[in-house]
């Protein structure tokens, strides 16, 4: 995957999982770890991109910058870029509630931005966008053990 793309999908999941914390909402335990694991090891390299992903939504996130700064300390630092690929992968397979909607701010966000992103990237976030929309689930009944 592209590593604009698999930076997005990591912010946007930690977007997502945040916001479904906030209204009281289960997610699923290996999405939670996979969230965590991901914003710790990207605070060893980028503290100030982890602080600016939690201030969002409250504060507004430049979320092409974002995405610029997850990829640069993804190739730069290996154990980001695994933290970024297990995040990815997770968020995939068990996408939370309000997933596509973060990604589709997103990718408004970059489209938006002064930044030149690749069609490929807007592409990508596009195919993700899809893929959450039909993989929601009704998770009402559900539990989770955290």
């Amino acid at each position: 995957m592209e590593p604009l793309t698999a930076g997005a999908i990591a912010i946007g999941t930690v977007i997502a999982t945040k916001a479904l914390e906030k209204t009281g909402e289960k997610v699923g335990e290996a999405l939670w770890d996979k969230t965590g694991k991901f914003l710790i090891t990207l605070r060893k390299h980028s503290p100030h991109t982890v602080v600016a992903i939690e201030k969002a939504p409250s504060q507004a996130l430049d979320y092409g910058k974002a995405v610029l700064e997850v990829e640069s300390a993804a190739i730069a630092h290996p154990e980001v870029n695994q933290a970024v690929q297990e995040l990815v992968a997770e968020a995939s397979a068990n996408p939370p509630l309000n997933y596509a909607q973060a990604l589709r701010e997103i990718k408004e966000a970059v489209e938006k931005s002064q930044l030149q992103y690749t069609p490929t990237f807007i592409q990508n976030i596009q195919k993700a966008i899809n893929a959450a929309q039909t993989q929601a689930i009704d998770q009402r009944n559900s539990t989770f053990n955290i």
